[in-house]
This record gives C-alpha cells, sequence and structure tokens, in this order.
C-alpha cells in the first residue's frame, strides 16, 4: 500500500510528538540536511537530464527501473553493458538473440513480472502505476501517450518517477538517428546512474572500433545492401520492414556500403512490392532477427527468391539481432557487415 505524501507528512509529525529525538530537531534537521546535501554533493548528485523539452532532475541513482518495449532492445542493452542490470525491476523488451556473448541470457533472466501487455504490447498505465518505478525508459514518447493507454510522464512524475526518452524518439521519427545517438543514450545514462566513466571507457572502445574497420574499407566501392527485418509486417505490401533511413544506413556506411533502397521512402522504413524489391540490384543483404529463431533460413529464402541479385549469385548475406540498432554494440555490426562485403580487406 502506498502512503500520500500528506499522511506522510502527518505521521512523521505525530511520531515526533511521542519521540524524546524530536526535541531538538530544529537544529538536527539543518545539521543533517547539510550533511545529506554534501553527501548527496559528492555522491553526485543531483543530475538533471534535459529531455524531449523536459528538465528530469535525479537525486540519488535509480533502483527501481522499467523498461518499455518499444520494439527495442537499446535501453535495457545499455544498462546491461553499464552493469545496471540489478536496477531493473521490470523489463519488456527482447530480440530473443544478440552479437555481444551472454546478453541474450541475460536479458531472458531479468524480471518481467507477468505483466498483461496492451495493444501495443506494452505496459498499460495501471500496471506500470503498480510497479512504483522510479525511472521509466521508453524508445519513444509514444510509451508516455495518455491515448494509448500509457501513463504519461507528468502521472509519473506525480508518484515520484522520472522518465526517459531516448534519443531521436522525441517525435517518434527515428529517421534520423546515427551512431552518435548510441553514444548519448550511453552518456546519459551514465549520468543518471552515476557511471559516466564507465560510459565514457565503452564509447571510446566502440568509437576506436569502428574506425580501425572503416579505414579497412575506405576507399573501396560501396555494394548496394537491402537491410530489413526477417519474418515481419510493419505495412500492406509483401515487403514492409525493409529500412530506408535511420542508424542502419550509419552503420552501412561505416562498413563500406550503401542502401538499395535509401530512396524508397523519406520515413525509417519502406513498404514495397515484390516487383520493386525485384527489380533491384542488391549485392548483399543485411537481416535482423527481432525474435525470430532463424533468421538465415529467411535470408536463404529471399536469396533463392531473387536469383537475380548480385547478392543470390555471390551469397552475400550476414544476420544480425541488436547491434544493427540503436544500443551499445554498433561497432560489432559494423565489423560483421565491413567483413561480409569486403572481405579481402581483412
Amino acid at each position: 500500500m502506498s502512503i500520500k505524501r500528506p499522511v506522510a507528512t502527518a505521521l512523521a509529525a505525530a511520531l515526533c510528538l511521542v519521540t524524546a529525538a524530536c526535541a531538538n530537531s530544529s537544529t538536527d534537521r539543518k545539521s543533517s540536511g547539510k550533511q545529506a546535501d554534501v553527501a548527496a554533493s559528492k555522491a553526485g548528485y543531483p543530475v538533471t537530464i534535459e529531455n524531449c523539452g523536459r528538465s528530469e532532475t535525479f537525486k540519488q541513482t535509480p533502483s527501481r527501473v522499467v523498461v518499455m518495449n518499444g520494439a527495442s532492445v537499446a535501453e535495457v542493452s545499455t544498462l546491461l553493458a553499464l552493469g545496471l542490470g540489478d536496477k531493473i525491476v521490470a523489463n519488456e523488451q527482447s530480440y530473443g538473440s544478440s552479437e555481444v556473448p551472454g546478453r541474450a541470457k541475460a536479458i531472458k533472466s531479468l524480471p518481467t513480472r507477468n505483466i498483461k501487455l496492451n495493444d501495443a504490447y506494452d505496459i498499460p498505465r495501471e500496471a506500470m502505476l503498480g510497479l512504483r518505478p522510479d525511472l521509466v525508459l521508453s524508445t519513444t514518447s509514444y510509451g508516455f501517450d495518455e491515448k494509448n493507454g500509457f501513463a504519461t510522464r507528468d502521472q509519473l512524475q506525480q508518484v515520484a518517477a522520472n522518465t526517459y526518452v531516448s534519443p531521436q524518439g522525441c517525435d517518434q521519427d527515428t529517421s534520423k538517428m546515427t551512431v552518435a545517438d548510441s553514444y548519448t543514450l550511453l552518456r546519459d545514462m551514465g549520468k543518471i546512474f552515476n557511471v559516466s566513466a564507465r560510459a565514457e571507457k565503452l564509447i571510446a572502445a566502440s568509437q576506436k572500433h569502428i574506425d580501425e574497420v572503416a579505414a579497412k574499407v575506405k576507399g573501396k566501392k560501396a555494394p548496394k545492401v537491402m537491410v530489413l527485418f526477417s519474418n515481419m509486417s510493419m505495412g500492406g505490401n509483401a515487403f514492409s520492414s525493409v529500412v530506408a533511413h535511420g542508424i542502419y544506413n550509419d552503420i552501412l556506411t561505416r562498413a563500406g556500403g550503401a542502401n538499395a533502397f535509401e530512396s524508397a521512402s523519406k520515413t525509417s522504413f519502406a513498404d514495397l512490392s515484390k516487383e520493386k524489391v525485384a527489380a533491384t540490384d542488391v549485392d548483399a543483404l543485411v537481416v535482423i532477427g527481432y525474435n525470430d529463431p532463424n533468421p538465415a533460413a529467411y535470408a536463404k529464402k529471399l536469396l533463392k527468391e531473387f536469383p537475380q541479385w548480385p547478392a543470390a549469385k555471390n551469397n552475400k548475406y550476414v544476420v544480425l539481432s541488436d547491434s544493427m540498432y540503436l544500443g551499445p554494440s554498433n561497432d560489432l555490426a559494423v565489423q560483421k557487415i565491413a567483413r561480409m562485403l569486403h572481405p579481402d580487406a581483412f
């Protein structure tokens, strides 16, 4: 049972009347208050993060974190990479696989609380409030939209919970997302949880790895790559999960490739007919597995379906999962794609 703030204050006052320790509480409070302020300052708090036009102030390290689904693993993977898995009280994110050894298993072992999700496959308002979070992470602002049955950021603030929307998610448009946004997410979580040094170390290692790979493929002709999620329908056509824009393109460029369908849509994803796909020269495939136990089978099926593609003739494909999306492991996607596109450079 939660106690409302005015009731809690009244209870504290009542206890004070019957306790000798409250006799000189005015002086004691000033002294203890100063000590608390000094302790908080030394611990790196308070910390304020500007997020989607809001100022979120953290007075201490969050310890009851809820990670919303959002068809992402960016947030949960970032927390795990920073060693913060023990702060999560409920996680709804999973791709079912990962390029990072042990990560999929670590995600699977996190508590889910067996919440009955809403029609958007995410945590509804009452269930969210019942979790008593002190921080809620959402991939986009959609996760805090009252029209969709979610707890709003203001409602969560009223129960002392901070909220955070990941980079490029404020307007629910991730088409401009780049690898730099993965670093922003790491930095923000580093600040919020007072582990900035850990975050900067991960960022530096990732940048170094990407730069090394990019140097190997520099100046080489960029093959045209089709990037899509396996066995996923997001529109009305036969190919509705084909990537057009976003972090995927930044990763492709760094790996020495180019998106074959970049001009097919102005948004993150293109909804394409089989005829459009067949008429496009595809030199290589990148298939992203989202809770698909065998994305490689999907890749092989596509190559067989379009034998005219150079990708089919040369059997050029790679299967990825979380490293191809916002998160702490983009360097692994860059490396794997570069090795597939330019094996002679390695």
